[in-house]
């Protein structure tokens, strides 16, 4: 068998590079892996009219770019999202779907849980961004964990036009939807990687949707993790295990 082909989207905070340092050592040498920056933060601020079609639109001109006709696909949370949408809108490029804590996966069928924690995310939009931030990380995580550290007096540039795009991504969720029975026909294997100290009412929520739509689901929960230390950056080797199964599968049944 070939070396898998894979690309890997990440969140909204941290770029891609950072985000899989990790995962891509765990990986080694035998994955061709790239870690693709979100189209969100492709200029100084997102599009207005930002959707996760332009995220869709992304993945397919990288995957051109290197050649690759099919490959994997790795997102974790707002890229989880954008891996969705992907399997959705052009399911024959993908070979396996690994969902990483996806932010999002449609608004069809949530449970008054998942409804009610995205009525306290729109209530966090009028705040500064300082506030805004601060009550964005506290709903990732499950009551009573501890926050992560805030971030250094001196936050990497990067970090300028998170809260924008944050904003810009939840704007997008609201406005967007995925098509549930286009994810009913994704016929490829699907991985869910889960923390078990995230937010049970979000996170905990969207794989008991995705898991009677998509026909080959396997969720994997990890008890020592949550949102914001996630497994690729803090167990790594255990998810590349995963993901290295999940893609042997996948192109054995190719």
């Amino acid at each position: 068998m070939s070396a898998p082909r894979v690309i890997l989207l990440p969140g909204v905070l941290l770029p891609a590079e950072q985000a899989y340092g990790s995962l891509l050592a765990a990986l080694g040498p035998d994955v061709q892996a790239v870690a693709k920056d979100l189209e969100l933060y492709a200029a100084a601020e997102p599009p207005e009219d930002y959707s996760l079609d332009l995220e869709v639109a992304g993945v397919q001109r990288e995957a051109d770019a290197r050649g690759w006709e099919r490959f994997h696909l790795v997102g974790y949370s707002g890229g989880g999202a954008a891996a969705v949408a992907c399997a959705a809108e052009v399911p024959e490029r993908l070979i396996s779907l690994a969902l990483l804590e996806p932010a999002w996966a449609g608004n069809w069928d949530r449970s008054p849980k998942e409804r009610a924690v995205w009525l306290e995310l729109d209530g966090l939009e009028a705040l500064p961004d300082d506030q805004f931030m601060a009550g964005f990380i506290r709903l990732g995580v499950k009551p009573g964990v501890p926050l992560p550290a805030p971030p250094p007096a001196d936050p990497p540039p990067w970090m300028a036009n998170r809260p924008a795009g944050i904003r810009a991504f939840n704007r997008a969720f609201k406005r967007g939807d995925i098509d549930r029975e286009a994810l009913r026909r994704f016929g490829r294997p699907v991985y869910f990687a889960l923390g078990a100290l995230s937010n049970p009412d979000l996170y905990g929520e969207i794989p008991n949707r995705l898991g009677v739509v998509f026909p080959d689901f396997e969720l994997e929960l990890f008890d020592e993790r949550h949102h914001f230390d996630p497994p690729h950056r803090i167990e790594p080797e255990r998810l590349a295990s995963s993901l290295e199964a999940l893609w042997s599968r996948a192109e054995r049944a190719t």
